[in-house]
């Protein structure tokens, strides 16, 4: 049995252009690589050149069989397993409805749906708590498209077995994501534009960035959601779409283009000179563990917040050249002087972090005036800012809105909490069309019950003690105010240069309990306060490995 200092990463469907992206960037990163692929896929040459420890293996994963015997050749080689990506699938057939054959519709299942589930049911048994599951499925999953039946269903039931088996399997402290591609420029892409049946040029010209993706940048998005930086991730699906999701226009979302983008072809250089980052309620709990965690990537860091003496006190930790500045985003008057001031002495900012305002009041004390006054703070005041910061960017800045989960009802289920969370995830989708053309990316972060102050107070409102706070969430525990700082980070990072518009909760599985249909008993439980098992074991029994 081989043991080795790098991670053990299983990827199937490695024949194609993410599945190959995927293995270079695992093999990059220092991971053995173990590479699956059917027969005849030259999947055994892709392992003999990567060369040892990383190893090739044909399996057709569609075929129960073969699922099993891959099982048994990784407990067998290995000693332990920590990630496995699911990658394989058949693209659509782009036949319309009335012209597919149900052969066609079950097949697109059997391997886009039932051969991950099973590949995922089988691995599960070799992996160990700190393991992670990720699931390729497809923006198509998530909306309609014409002539994409078998596979738009196949996709989108993986999205939601994604969810089942987050649920299932957090006990374990196995974490299970997806992510969801848009338009990637690979050969089964060009194969469809060669056959004419996709017009790529207008494909880019209805992608707010103007391009495909690249490979590489659908797996980046994977590696992190393998890695311990998304250790609070589970049960969440990270669309990589370019603001393809977040559009709603009836003409073009970017300018027509004469040639293929470069950005579409090669990998940018990615530039190495410090950043300036903006971190609106930057002085504590969440807002303070991202501007530390900016600080320490070298990045000049200001921290903006109405508590000036906070704000001071956490600059002076990190160091001279962080700057405090205190400012009541809530005041127009005060946002336009502070990024006034930010453009006069940089020039440009890079990324702007709209922070979460810890105001929490439970519904029967939500009079108008309190609505109004926590809309002010977290939706108008978060409008401010980013139409003040992005006036001062230049293309590859970022703008990072963030706001609570939106499963934390009851414990926060303020009407104006359920307000202005959607109205901040409209702001994130709309700036991500408008602001797209211009090379400026955004995205929401959804934190759920995280260890701060706020957190705490969140819980005595709500009158729920920290069992039944720990209950109702799949991991088992509240998340800490860092993890949340790396998905801010890496949402920001060149990494993630193909998400735009998208929404990240960094939950712990809590929304996709409720997404799963498992809300109303953990709620339940939390309600009357009893400590119950949260799920049925009959079902519980159908989703272990």
């Amino acid at each position: 049995m081989d043991d080795h200092p790098g991670r053990v990463i299983v990827v199937t469907g490695v024949a194609g252009g993410i599945g190959r992206a995927l293995v270079d960037t695992f093999a990059a990163n220092g991971d053995v690589v173990v590479a699956v692929d059917l027969p005849d896929s030259g999947v055994i040459e892709l392992g003999h050149n990567l060369g040892q420890p990383h190893l090739g293996l044909e399996f057709d994963v569609s075929r129960a069989d073969d699922v099993v015997a891959l099982r048994a050749v990784l407990e067998k080689r290995f000693s332990r397993i920590e990630v496995l990506v699911n990658n394989m699938g058949i693209g659509p057939t782009m036949a319309a409805t009335a012209n597919t054959p149900v052969e066609d519709f079950r097949s697109a299942l059997a391997v886009n749906l039932v051969g991950p589930y099973s590949v995922a049911c089988e691995t599960a048994k070799l992996l160990k708590p700190g393991a992670a599951i990720v699931n390729v499925a497809s923006l198509a999953g998530l909306l309609g498209s014409p002539k994409r039946n078998g596979y738009a269903a196949s996709k989108a039931a993986l999205i939601s077995i994604t969810k089942l088996l987050a649920c299932g399997w957090a006990s374990r402290g196995i974490r299970v994501t997806a992510v969801a591609p848009g338009y990637v420029r690979t050969p089964m892409v060009a194969e469809l534009e060669r056959a004419g049946k996709l017009d790529v040029s207008a494909i880019r010209r209805r992608v707010p960035i103007g391009r495909l993706a690249r490979p590489d940048e659908i797996a980046r998005a994977v590696r992190f959601l393998a890695s311990a930086q998304a250790s609070y991730i589970t049960g969440s699906t990270l669309v990589v779409d370019g603001g393809w999701m977040a559009c709603n226009h009836p003409g073009d979302a970017h300018q027509a283009q004469d040639r293929t983008p470069g950005a579409e072809l090669i990998r940018p250089v990615e530039g190495t000179d410090a950043r300036t980052v903006v971190v609106m309620g930057g002085a504590k709990g969440i807002g303070a563990a991202i501007a530390r965690r900016f600080a320490e990537n070298g990045d000049t860091v200001v921290i903006a917040d109405g508590d000036g003496g906070e704000a001071v006190k956490l600059a002076g930790l990190l160091g001279d050249k962080h700057l405090p500045r205190r400012v009541n985003r809530t005041v127009e008057s005060e946002v336009v002087s502070l990024f006034a001031e930010l453009r006069e002495r940089f020039g440009h900012i890079d990324v702007y972090v709209n922070g979460i305002n810890d105001t929490l009041v439970p519904d029967i004390e939500q009079s108008p005036e309190v609505l109004q006054h926590i809309l002010d703070v977290n939706l108008t005041g978060a409008f401010t800012c980013v139409r003040e910061a992005a006036i001062s960017m230049r293309p590859g800045s970022v703008i990072l809105n963030l706001r609570p989960s939106l499963s934390l009802s009851p414990l926060a289920s303020g009407h104006a909490y359920g307000a202005y969370n959607a109205g901040i995830d409209m702001l994130t989708r709309c700036t991500a069309t408008e602001l797209g053309p211009l090379g400026i990316r955004t995205a929401t972060v959804a934190p759920g019950h995280i260890r701060t102050c706020a957190a705490t107070r969140r819980a005595e409102v709500g009158g729920i003690d920290s069992a039944s706070l720990r209950q109702r969430i799949h991991l088992g525990r509240v998340g800490d105010p860092e993890e949340v700082a790396e998905a801010a980070y890496f949402l920001t990072s060149f990494d993630a240069s193909y998400i735009n518009g998208s929404i990240l909760h960094v939950d712990g599985g809590l929304i996709s309990s409720r997404e799963a249909g498992w809300g109303s008993e953990v709620d339940g439980a939390i309600s009357t306060k009893r400590r119950t098992q949260r799920r049925p074991a009959a079902r519980w029994r159908l989703l272990s490995p």
